[in-house]
């Protein structure tokens, strides 16, 4: 088990997450988890079983690869993703995996169109860029509502998404349960010991389970393989981004001093650099989204993956490679 100074798993990486919380024998791990998360709209949950996580969609052929899919004793269905980075449309792509158990409420002959609830929950280790002015606020509830009265319209269809790097609680400032788990998503790797304050059963279990030491030889390969891939993704991203908003800021520059130069006014120099800005960074993410496509090509990651990875549709990343 040499290599590792970490003692817990990584669970943004695929085999942590799995490994927590996908597992028929930490099942209820992800029962607490649940329950903590929806316990005011949900009431308690039971007790789960886990459904076949890959979905075609027939008309498509299109493929949708759940993380976790889950239903409860009354028909409920339950999504529940890991999302690693940044993607594009990743909203999109969770409304669209919502229509999946939707559809498969169908009832041949006659039928009255009742359907069970459907519950998306997404963590997320990364900000969606509309909610950065938003630093306190890291739980998001979503329903079908009326825009002038902010009535729920309907129920049963609910999306919850997690921005996990604004959890910045410490132990002290944990409060409830879901605090607690909150901060164990966040922070498990970076932990030595279990903290006096996270005693309590389901979270032993949690810890015990986490153990890189009690991992036999093919799941630490496996972890190793998992924890990589989830180190090169975020450096690869981080770097790309970086890097795109730092030219497109040389160039937004440029573009804006011209502006204003031609309008003869600060306030005229200040809105042109602010459009140019826009375009040059514009320009420097789309720059590199060709070159992070190219560079997970190189790796050996097929089309759908890819396109899965960055959010780009399958006939964008083929035109990509094939100029």
């Amino acid at each position: 088990m040499e290599g590792f100074e970490e003692k817990y798993i990584n669970p943004f990486t695929d085999f942590g997450f799995k490994k927590l919380f996908g597992e028929e024998p930490n099942k209820n791990l992800l029962l607490d988890f649940l329950n903590e998360l929806l316990r005011e709209q949900e009431g308690e949950i039971k007790d789960l079983t886990y459904l076949k996580n890959e979905h075609l969609d027939q008309e498509e052929n299109r493929k949708a690869i759940f993380d976790l899919y889950c239903v409860n004793d009354k028909g409920e269905k339950f999504i529940v993703e890991l999302q690693k980075t940044k993607q594009n449309f990743f909203k999109d792509r969770s409304i669209y995996y919502a229509t999946f158990p939707i559809r498969e409420q169908v009832k041949k002959g006659r039928w009255n169109y009742e359907l069970k609830a459907v519950y998306t929950i997404a963590i997320l280790d990364f900000i969606f860029e509309e909610d950065e002015n938003e630093p306190d606020k890291y739980r998001y509830d979503v329903k079908l509502s009326d825009i002038e009265t902010h009535k729920v319209f309907y129920d049963k269809l609910t999306f919850i998404y997690l921005e996990m790097p604004k959890f910045q609680k410490t132990l002290e400032e944990l409060e409830t349960r879901f605090d607690k788990w909150m901060y164990i998503i966040r922070n498990l790797e970076r932990l030595q010991n279990i903290p006096p304050k996270l005693q309590e059963q389901v979270f032993e279990q949690l810890f015990e389970t986490a153990e890189i030491a009690k991992l036999d030889q093919k799941q630490l390969l496996s972890y190793e393989d998992s924890l990589k891939y989830y180190r090169d993704l975020k450096n690869s991203l981080d770097t790309a981004f970086d890097e795109g908003k730092e030219e497109g800021l040389v160039e937004g520059l440029e573009k804006g001093i011209e502006q204003g130069r031609k309008e003869g006014l600060r306030k005229g120099m200040e809105k042109g650099m602010e459009k140019g800005m826009e375009k040059g960074i514009e320009k420097g993410a789309l720059e590199k989204e060709v070159s992070f496509v190219l560079r997970l090509y190189s790796k050996g990651m097929d089309i759908s993956t890819i396109s899965e990875l960055t959010g780009l549709s399958k006939e964008r990343v083929e035109e990509i490679i094939e100029k």
